[in-house]
């Protein structure tokens, strides 16, 4: 079936009206949550092929946290799809307001490779729970996980309900030409910048899940062991391969080498003395990638590579890898570019103004994390720097939480999903005012009889 007959056949399924009963959504949902943990152990296997990536790390943030999804909304989603009462002016007395939850219709939601099943299954919990018809295009430089999805979802859904799509560009492209009511994408800002003007084109509504620079700031006075050890597990999980990984460290420079001396310890608790041999380190999804990040590190003089910088192009195996980066380097692809990898720059700074003005001047990134015990501090970040999410003492724990919608601001994204937010996301709100037929003011009507100033009085 080619794209436009199988976007033209969804919209005729969604017409039947089927997909919005609720009992048809909680259907489907369960039927998700089965198929998740039936396949739990292929979905390791694909994850493996496709990213090495450790079978606890693959668990935990592609599985569970999927899984804990679609618990949550099928627990929320009958209050979800409620008619909600707001109030009413007396100036419409007698009436009643109520805003009333629709589906948008049919939607494409494009997903990455870093974690290949749950971005793809995430957004989709909610697009089920709205009660659109949906299309999936996975990332075709995650395959093994992608042909999972595409088995998984055309043998056990009516692919007039979902259906996958897989393919290389061309594909996109060609989903793209058609006309969906909403598009939801995860990927890099220059891409999401393609997809939205090709959204523009049909006025479809996007969400864009992009990156940047996401900083980790670890002040002065916090606990350094436990700030350095969460600070390195989220950045070297999936070998870096997360938008919101912290993508560089500003330490205040007074524990500078004590941090680094963390680092170097942590690193070595986690992946042992040769990080290639470890089972829980993961690799660069391909070449083109692993080149990308080889160039970002010849942009530094080598000697500043205070840990690994070793490589591997054929196993695609890069270090763990720590840069520290000098005032007069800030300039470089290193500092500009979203890294996605496992390299991570080291700057300091004197004062947390220094600090503040130094994300500021970039574009606001999609995750911040602060490592302090001073609430003013913790206080003044929240405050003075716009960013998409974060934490205070932790990084990327954020994102698992079901009551904390997940989006980026600028150019590290438009909207948010997760929990009710993902409803909210595929779903239309529709207003509606209730009137009575029993009181009607006549001066509403022409000819007019009552005075402008007479009129300002009763209103007021």
């Amino acid at each position: 079936m080619s794209i436009p007959e199988i976007v033209e056949t969804q919209r005729q399924f969604f017409n039947t009206g089927v997909t919005k009963e609720l009992k048809f959504r909680l259907e489907q949902l369960k039927l998700l949550a089965k198929i998740t943990e039936n396949n739990d152990r292929r979905t390791l296997d694909a994850l493996k092929a496709d990213l090495h990536k450790p079978a606890i790390e693959a668990y935990g943030s592609e599985i569970l946290v999927t899984l804990g999804e679609i618990k949550y909304t099928l627990k929320h989603l009958k209050s979800w799809v409620k008619p909600q009462k707001v109030p009413t002016p007396l100036s419409q007395f007698i009436a009643s307001s109520y805003i009333y939850t629709e589906p948008v219709g049919v939607v494409l939601i494009i997903s990455p490779w870093n974690y290949p099943f749950q971005l793809a299954i995430a957004p989709l919990i909610g697009a089920i729970a709205a009660g659109n018809c949906t299309v999936i295009k996975p990332s075709e430089y995650a395959p093994h996980t992608s042909a999972l999805l595409a088995e998984l979802i055309c043998e056990n859904f009516d692919p007039r309900f979902l259906t996958v799509v897989q393919g290389e560009v061309e594909t996109s492209q060609a989903l793209l030409a058609e006309k969906f009511d909403h598009i939801f994408f995860t990927g890099g800002t220059e891409v999401g910048k393609i997809v939205m003007g090709a959204a523009a084109k049909q006025l479809t509504p996007v969400t864009l899940e992009l990156g940047g620079k996401s900083p980790a700031i670890i002040d002065a006075e916090c606990d350094l062991d436990l700030a350095t050890k969460r600070m390195i597990w989220g950045k070297f999980y999936n070998a870096g391969q997360t938008c919101i990984a912290p993508d560089y460290v500003l330490v205040h420079e007074s524990i500078k080498f004590a941090v680094i001396a963390k680092i170097r310890h942590y690193l070595q608790e986690f992946y042992g003395n040769q990080p290639q041999q470890s089972p829980d380190y993961a690799r660069v999804i391909n070449q083109r990638q692993f080149d990308r990040l080889i160039g970002l590190i010849k942009d530094i003089d080598q000697a500043q590579i205070i840990i690994g910088g070793h490589s591997d192009r054929q196993t695609l195996y890069i270090a763990p890898t720590v840069i520290d980066v000098h005032a007069d380097q800030l300039d470089t692809n290193l500092m500009q570019e979203e890294i996605f990898g496992s390299i991570l720059p080291i700057l300091t700074y004197k004062n947390l103004n220094e600090a503040i003005a130094y994300v500021n001047a970039k574009p606001r990134p999609l995750a911040l994390y602060f490592f302090s015990t001073n609430k003013q501090n913790q206080d003044r970040l929240i405050r003075e720097i716009s960013f998409g999410g974060g934490c205070i003492n932790d990084t990327i724990m954020h994102l698992s939480t079901p009551e904390l919608p997940f989006g980026g601001i600028g150019n590290s994204g438009i909207g948010s999903y997760h929990g009710k937010a993902s409803f909210d996301t595929f779903s239309h709100r529709k207003s509606i005012l209730k009137k009575s037929f029993l009181f009607d003011l006549k001066w509403r009507y022409p000819p007019y009889k009552i005075s402008f100033e007479l009129m300002k009085k009763l209103i007021n």
